[in-house]
């Protein structure tokens, strides 16, 4: 936690504040309506204070995890990891998208300590189980893989689920490759 906010306090010394903006979901009540409100490099979306404040402990969770997400998804890993790692390491979510930061950063090993931890507090998170498999994927483990998909599928039995959908895509990829 030291280290993540110490590399903080040096990016946000340094200036160095990204152009693209992150939007952190900032719904303000139940009516389905939501105010995505940008925040720069080093600021989340805090949705208590209904405006965008410097990363700190402080922040509530919820906000700290889906400006996390959302830093995922926009490919700023390693800023991902900063915010993240400020939330609560008691956060299933939290734990699977430090895995998947730290995954496409190229760390995959970290990446697949940090899905074990969350299935390990809910082992029926089917996203996890997704990006888990892509993860023994790129380590060449396709029984591992294959473990993920199956386990997914029985989670999801009955109903659709996008999860599979996707990891078994990427198995299927992961086989045509092989053979060509």
């Amino acid at each position: 936690m030291k280290g993540a906010t110490l590399s903080l306090a040096l990016l946000l010394t340094a200036g160095l504040v990204m152009s693209t903006p992150v939007f952190a979901a900032g719904s303000g009540g139940g009516s389905g309506s939501s105010s995505n409100n940008p925040c720069n490099s080093g600021w989340v979306w805090d949705k208590s204070k209904r405006k965008c404040v410097r990363q700190s402990s402080e922040v509530d969770q919820e906000s700290l995890y889906e400006a996390g997400r959302q830093l995922a998804h926009a490919e700023r890993y390693q800023e991902a990891i900063d915010v993240l790692m400020m939330a609560s390491s008691n956060d299933k979510r939290v734990l699977n998208y430090l895995g998947y930061s730290h995954r496409k950063l190229g760390h995959v090993d970290v990446g697949l300590t940090y899905y074990r931890q969350a299935l390990a507090l809910d082992p029926e998170y089917t996203l996890v189980r997704e990006y888990m498999g892509e993860a023994l994927l790129q380590k060449g483990d396709l029984k591992g893989a294959l473990e993920q998909l199956s386990e997914i599928r029985r989670l999801c039995e009955g109903r659709g689920c996008s999860e599979y959908n996707e990891l078994s895509g990427q198995i299927a990829t992961y086989i045509k490759n092989q053979d060509g």
